[in-house]
């Protein structure tokens, strides 16, 4: 990990609201706070990663992390999910029967991908089931107005598709990897392609025409770019 990247302060989005672009992968980390609680979107990619993440949400809320969503399973997206120990974790149903049962698989696709093999290994096994598993939607107060609405939009990416909406002027939406901005949508043998573009409908619908959306790698893009990423994967996959 780039040493003192959670130093900086990252992209500040909307009041309450922030994101990095994280070294190695370019996955997002978000936050989204209120004067009560905080709460951090994905968990990065190890263990050092997500306390680093720890870190840089304490200084920008001036409070300790209350709160995690986790966008979906992928190793990028899950593997700091320990040095959240305390927080209150939250994911779409069926991402904790991942956790449980699938971790060695989320550990071999981290190596796969260039992790240390010891540090996929002990954060893996350092994985719980998230507490809170989220079939609709389910909103998380954070004190001053400020809410933070999970809604479980998938499937598409994956299997388990969570979106982190924070209403406001402007309205942010969290997006995880069914939004991709810095490369092409990446279709993994957990992806379900024909519900894939129905999930991005969904998001527009969530969000608008005027709000931000954050994706899972890449820069932040508006409404326009998502129907256009929605109608290049009906395309490639063959779906309407």
């Amino acid at each position: 990990m780039e040493r003192g990247w959670e130093e900086a302060d990252g992209e500040h989005l909307a009041r309450g609201v922030a994101r990095r672009r994280l070294p190695g992968w370019d996955a997002t980390a978000g936050l989204v706070y209120g004067p009560d609680a905080a709460l951090v979107v994905d968990a990065g990619a190890s263990l050092a990663e997500g306390a680093g993440i720890r870190r840089w949400a304490r200084r920008l809320a001036g409070r300790d992390v209350t709160h995690l969503a986790l966008t979906h399973g992928h190793f990028d997206h899950i593997l700091g999910a320990a040095a959240f120990a305390g927080a209150e974790t939250y994911a779409a149903v069926g991402l904790d029967r991942l956790l449980t049962g699938g971790r060695e698989a989320v550990a071999a696709d981290a190596v796969r991908h260039g992790l240390d093999a010891g540090e996929a290994a002990e954060a893996a096994d350092l994985l719980v089931r998230p507490r809170h598993l989220v079939s609709g939607e389910m909103t998380v107060d954070l004190g001053g107005g400020r809410e933070a609405v999970l809604v479980n939009v998938g499937p598409g990416h994956t299997p388990h598709d969570l979106a982190v909406l924070v209403p406001g002027a402007p309205c942010v939406v969290f997006c995880g990897d069914l939004v991709e901005q810095s490369g092409e949508p990446q279709a993994g043998p957990d992806a379900v392609p024909g519900r894939w573009p129905a999930a991005l409908d969904r998001l527009v619908e969530l969000g608008g025409e005027d709000a931000l959306y954050v994706p899972g790698h890449g820069a932040v893009v508006d409404a326009r770019f998502v129907r256009a990423q929605r109608d290049a994967l009906a395309g490639r996959f063959g779906v309407s």
